[in-house]
C-alpha cells in the first residue's frame, strides 16, 4: 500500500508477523502448512483455544473454544500452543531485522522496529528497503507485514493494520492511519470496550474527538491514544542487544527412536539455526544439542500405581560438537552429528529437542600463490568423525602432553589444522625451536623416544651402571648421571616405580662384541624380560652398527614394579 505517488525517504520501518502464535508452530511444523489451524492452552482438562488461523475462524472455530468443542471441526488440525518456538521465532525475527539495520527495537513479541538511517546507500529507495526487510523475514519461516514512515508510532500501526508492504509519506500519517479500527492500538481491553460504547470504531473517529474531554474520562491514557490516532506522539528508539547465542527447540508429539527420522528433525534446527547466523553474517563454532528423553515406566507395563502416581525424574541425552573452524553448512553439520549419534546413540526414545549454537565470525581464507591448499576443514571434520567411528573417540586424534610427573604420560587430542602461521609458530616454540632474528634455529639437543620401551641388561658396581647390553651389543658406560627417581598413582592399578639414568655409552667394533656372559665377580648383573621382536628401534641400529667404536647418549631406567631394565630413548 502506498499513499502518495512521491516516496520520501524515511525514519522507521515495522515489521510485524499477524498470528504470531501461529506461525511460531507452523515454522517448527512445516507440515501442518497452510491448512485450517487452531491453537489450544491452559492446564489439562480446560484447554482452550487461544489462537487460529484465518482458515481456522472462517471453518467456524473461536477464541476461548474447548478442546472437546474445536475437535468437533474435523477439517481443522488442533496443536498445542508453544512459549519455547515462539521464543525462537522471535528471536529469528530479531536476527532478520539486524542483518538490515544495527539500531533495532524489540516492541513486542510480533513486532520490532528498525532505524533506516543511512540505509538508503546500501539498498536504495523505501520500497526496497521494505521489500529486502519482507524477503529476510520469509527465509526465516514467517510471512511479514513491513511499514516505512518517519514517525515510529504511525509505522507500528500501519504495520498491524495494513496487510503486505506500506509505505506512508511524512505529515500523512494521520489521513493514512484513519480508516484503521481502533484495536491496533495497544491499550487495555477495558478502554476499548469504552471507545465501542461511544461509538468510535477507527482511528479517524478517535482523533476527531477532542483532547481535553478524552482526558477529563480516560485520563493521560485518552491524551496518548488521541495521539496516536493523530499520528504526531514521539518517542525515542529503544535498541535492542544482540545475542550470540542461538537456541531452536523442538517438542514432539510422538517420541522419536529411530535414527532416519532424528535425521530429518535435527536438519530442519540446523537449517533454521544457518539462516538465522547467515542474517547476522555468523557462523557456527559450536553446536549443543540435548534431548529430554521418554521415561521408562511409560513402555513398563508392570509398574506398581503407586509408581505411577510420582512424576518421574526427566532423563536427558546431552551432546556436544565442536568444529576445529567456524562453518554454516547445515548438511556438513548433520553428517557430524548422525556420525556422534551412531556411535553413542540415546538410551531411550526422544520427545524433546534443544539445540544451542555458539557463534563465532565466519572463517576467512587467503590461499597462497606458491603455497599447496590444504584440505577443506568441513571436508576434513567430516573425514576425522567417520575415522573415529571406526576406531573410537579415544584412538584418533594428535598426542598432546599431559601435565603430569608420569614419564612418557601423553592423551589423544583433537587433531585441528592450524591455519595460522602465528599458531604455528608458537608451537614450534613449545616444541624447542627458539627464534632469533628472523630465522628459526632447532634446538642443539633432542630426544627421540622409543615406545615401546626396550628391554635391556645392566650390571651394576656400587649400585651405578657400568655395562649395558642392547640388541646382543655390549656397551661400556663411559658417564653416568642419576639415578632420578619417580613415583606416582598407588591408589589405581597403573602406579608406577621407576629410577631414571642418562647414560654416555661406548659400543665397540661389531666384530669384538662379547656375546657371552661376563664375569660375576664384583658386579651385579640385571636381566631384563625379553621384549617382543617388533621393539627394536632402527635409529639404534644406525648408531651401533658401524665398524667403529660409536658413543651415543641414551636414557635408561629400572622398572621396580616389573623389576627390569628398558631403554627410555637415545638424545640425538
Amino acid at each position: 500500500m502506498v499513499c502518495e505517488s512521491i516516496w520520501i525517504f524515511m525514519g522507521f520501518a515495522c515489521v510485524y508477523i499477524a498470528d504470531f502464535l501461529v506461525q511460531a508452530v507452523v515454522r517448527g511444523h512445516r507440515a501442518l502448512g497452510d491448512g485450517a489451524l487452531a491453537l489450544i492452552s491452559g492446564a489439562p482438562p480446560l484447554w482452550s483455544v487461544v489462537a487460529a488461523n484465518p482458515a481456522a475462524f472462517e471453518a467456524g472455530i473461536q477464541l476461548g473454544m474447548t478442546k472437546a468443542q474445536a475437535a468437533q471441526f474435523g477439517n481443522v488440525q488442533i496443536c498445542m500452543r508453544s512459549e519455547a518456538q515462539e521464543q525462537a521465532a522471535h528471536a529469528a525475527l530479531l536476527d532478520a531485522a539486524w542483518s538490515v539495520s544495527p539500531r533495532v527495537e524489540d516492541t513486542a513479541l510480533d513486532t520490532v522496529v528498525l532505524d533506516l538511517e543511512g540505509l538508503s546507500a546500501l539498498f536504495g529507495v523505501d520500497e526496497n528497503i521494505a521489500q529486502e526487510l519482507a524477503r529476510r523475514v520469509t527465509a526465516i519461516g514467517l510471512a511479514a507485514r513491513v511499514a516505512v514512515a518517519a514517525n515510529m508510532e504511525v509505522a507500528i500501526h500501519a504495520a498491524r493494520g495494513f496487510p503486505g508492504i506500506t509505505i506512508i509519506p511524512a505529515s500523512e500519517g494521520r489521513r493514512c492511519l484513519g480508516p484503521l479500527p481502533v484495536g491496533v492500538l495497544a491499550t487495555e481491553t477495558e478502554t476499548l470496550d469504552i471507545l465501542e460504547r461511544w461509538g468510535v470504531e477507527t482511528l479517524q473517529a478517535l482523533a476527531a474527538l477532542p483532547v481535553l474531554q478524552l482526558s477529563e474520562r480516560l485520563g493521560h491514557e485518552g491524551v496518548r491514544l488521541s495521539e496516536l490516532a493523530r499520528g504526531v506522539r514521539q518517542r525515542a528508539l529503544v535498541l535492542a542487544q544482540a545475542s550470540s547465542s542461538f537456541v531452536e527447540e523442538m517438542e514432539l508429539d510422538d517420541a522419536v527412536e529411530a535414527l532416519e527420522p532424528l535425521s530429518f528433525l535435527l536438519g530442519r534446527l540446523l537449517d533454521q539455526l544457518c539462516a538465522r547466523l547467515e542474517a547476522r553474517a555468523l557462523a557456527i563454532r559450536a553446536v549443543r544439542v540435548r534431548f529430554e528423553l521418554q521415561p521408562s515406566f511409560e513402555k513398563d507395563f508392570q509398574a506398581l500405581k503407586e509408581d505411577l502416581r510420582r512424576k518421574p525424574d526427566v532423563k536427558q541425552y546431552e551432546k556436544v560438537l565442536t568444529l576445529p573452524v567456524p562453518m554454516r553448512n547445515a548438511k556438513t553439520l548433520l553428517k557430524l552429528l548422525r556420525l556422534q549419534l551412531q556411535g553413542d546413540p540415546p538410551e531411550a526414545p526422544i520427545q524433546k529437542i534443544y539445540m544451542t549454537a555458539d557463534a563465532a565470525a565466519p572463517r576467512v581464507a587467503q590461499n597462497g600463490l606458491f603455497v599447496p591448499c590444504g584440505p577443506d576443514p568441513e571436508k576434513l571434520e567430516v573425514t576425522i568423525a567417520r575415522l573415529g567411528k571406526l576406531v573410537g573417540e579415544g584412538n584418533l586424534g594428535c598426542a598432546e602432553l599431559v601435565d603430569s610427573h608420569r614419564p612418557e604420560s601423553f592423551r589423544m587430542a583433537r587433531f585441528v589444522a592450524l591455519a595460522e602461521r602465528g599458531n604455528r609458530a608458537g608451537r614450534k616454540q613449545d616444541a624447542g625451536v627458539t627464534k632469533r632474528g628472523d630465522k628459526l634455529e632447532d634446538a642443539v639437543t633432542a630426544f627421540r623416544v622409543i615406545r615401546p620401551a626396550q628391554a635391556v641388561r645392566v650390571e651394576l658396581r656400587e649400585e651405578q651402571p657400568v655395562r649395558v647390553y642392547l640388541r646382543g651389543m655390549r656397551g661400556e658406560v663411559v658417564t653416568a648421571s642419576g639415578p632420578w627417581r619417580s613415583s606416582g598413582d598407588w591408589w589405581q592399578e597403573d602406579s608406577w616405580h621407576q629410577d631414571e639414568w642418562d647414560l654416555e655409552i661406548e659400543f665397540g667394533p661389531v666384530g669384538v662384541q662379547h656375546r657371552c656372559a661376563p664375569s660375576r665377580q664384583n658386579v651385579n648383573l640385571i636381566d631384563s624380560p625379553q621384549s617382543p621382536r617388533s621393539s627394536g628401534n632402527e635409529h639404534i641400529a644406525k648408531k651401533t652398527e658401524h665398524s667403529g667404536r660409536q658413543r651415543g647418549l641414551y636414557r635408561i631406567y629400572y622398572d621396580a614394579l616389573r623389576q627390569g631394565w628398558f631403554l627410555r630413548g637415545v638424545y640425538d
